[in-house]
């Protein structure tokens, strides 16, 4: 059998984070990680000479979830271009929205590309 030893803290005065071990009478603050934002991968789209534009602003309406506005801007970038940002998301987001968009084109026998990179 192993002994149990029992640490008993109290609160400190000095602060809401500060508690003391009552044993050894050290003060103890309690650990906080210091959170980080993920890092972000941009859906980058890419043109070709094959790909209707009423598709490409249909694939940023339906993914993107862009109004027509903004999805002819980008599908104008796109065709001017040659490559355009359709949006900035986590990696997993980003990866996921590249992969759909991709398979719908393929699906729809078009040849158009999205791929990921990382922002910044």
């Amino acid at each position: 059998m192993f002994a149990s030893s029992q640490i008993r803290l109290t609160f400190n005065q000095d602060g809401p984070d500060k508690w003391e071990d009552e044993a050894s009478g050290l003060a103890v603050q309690e650990a906080k990680p210091k959170l980080q934002a993920p890092p972000l991968y941009k859906v980058v789209m890419y043109n070709d000479d094959y790909t209707p534009m009423d598709f490409v602003v249909e694939v940023l309406e339906v993914f993107f979830n862009l109004n027509r506005e903004l999805s002819t801007k980008i599908m104008l970038a796109v065709h001017t271009e040659g490559r355009a940002v359709c949006g900035v998301f986590t990696r997993d987001i980003a990866e996921t929205k590249a992969e759909q968009v991709n398979q719908y084109a393929r699906e729809s026998h078009h040849p158009l590309l999205c791929e990921i990179e990382k922002d910044g």
